[in-house]
């Protein structure tokens, strides 16, 4: 396989790298690509170099596949030249997510809807991912009504700038600012842009996205999105109504039985998840999981990821690994 990534010297770009060797994607070419100041630069990847090359080397070059993490704008205008060219695109940016022509794909849970003819795929924003992989499972089993959802919002998700900020206030020094207030010791209820509605562009991903995702436009989904001074992944607290009633235990093993998630819901041994620990892990953990006794057919989670990795390069990978596994590429 001829393997574009799309923004290689970038914080997910780099993530996907690691990720493309550590599960041993079948890359007989690597062709990483950046920004006009990066090209020459020479990447490593299982043990060869490779020199970084812009964007239009990379049309010509004809990879079977591209990973795209490099924004939404050269999304849109570059995405459409690879496709022409014959690459599948693997999308990470927020670029085709809401376009009714492209799919929005979570693996585990709506692959099969991928065809050869989908030469641009959107890969789902890093919040939604880890919350429609728990809720995906109890909605088939109980059919969810409506969904709240709180987010503590990773640094890493921002950026390099973001941690730059972070670590300069740590040592008490000025330097360039990624949010408009200081991160440490802090918590900013600001996500991304805000929109006419009062909410954030991040916050109607998590609403919009989980519909088209889950397939069913009648769940009611409200999000409020926080930026807390983490690094490791970012956190949901997440309360479910569902249409009918369930027993904690049987959505303990459903859960504990979707692949891709890891169950930590021990409160003797203090077992829950926390970003410290779902740093450089593919899974999604959830646990704190319980019965919200103010209302009825009503529970309570929390969930946890990276997202770098499942939140970002470990789906992008994932979806061109089923594209390969069903000779949908190459």
């Amino acid at each position: 396989m001829r393997v574009a990534v799309v923004g290689a010297t970038g914080m997910v770009g780099e993530v996907m790298l690691n990720v493309l060797a550590e599960r041993n994607f079948p890359v007989t070419e690597l062709i990483p690509v950046a920004s006009e100041k990066s090209v020459g630069k020479e990447i490593a990847f299982k043990d060869k170099k490779y020199k970084v090359v812009n964007l239009q080397t990379a049309v010509e070059m004809k990879p079977d596949v591209a990973l795209f993490s490099a924004g939404g704008e050269t999304s849109l205008e570059w995405a459409p030249k690879f496709a022409e060219a014959g690459t599948t695109v693997v999308d990470n940016s927020s670029a085709w997510r809401m376009d009714p022509s492209k799919k929005l794909i979570v693996p585990e849970i709506n692959a099969n809807e991928l065809t050869a003819t989908d030469k641009i795929i959107a890969n789902p924003n890093c919040s939604t991912i880890q919350l429609v992989m728990a809720l995906a499972p109890l909605h088939k089993e109980y059919k969810i009504k409506r969904v709240v959802v709180s987010t503590y919002q990773s640094i890493t998700g921002t950026g390099v700038k973001a941690v730059q900020q972070l670590e300069n206030e740590y040592k008490g020094e000025k330097g360039e600012m990624a949010y408009k207030y200081q991160i440490h010791r802090n918590a900013i209820p600001h996500c991304d842009s805000f929109l006419d509605n009062g909410y954030t562009k991040e916050e109607m991903k998590l609403t919009n996205e989980t519909k088209k995702i889950m397939g069913d436009d009648s769940i009611k989904v409200t999000a409020t999105a926080v930026r807390i001074p983490v690094v490791g992944g970012h956190s949901e607290a997440v309360n479910i109504e569902f249409e009918n009633d369930f027993d904690v235990n049987k959505v303990r093993a459903l859960l504990q039985n979707t692949p891709g998630i890891m169950v930590q819901d021990n409160l003797d041994t203090f077992t829950y998840p926390m970003p410290l620990y779902a740093q450089n892990k593919n899974e999604v953990f959830v646990g704190r999981i319980r019965r919200d006794e103010s209302q009825e057919n009503t529970l309570n989670m929390w969930i946890v990821a990276d997202n770098l990795r499942k939140g970002a390069a470990t789906n992008t990978i994932q979806i061109a690994e089923y594209l390969l596994e069903n000779q949908l590429i190459g």
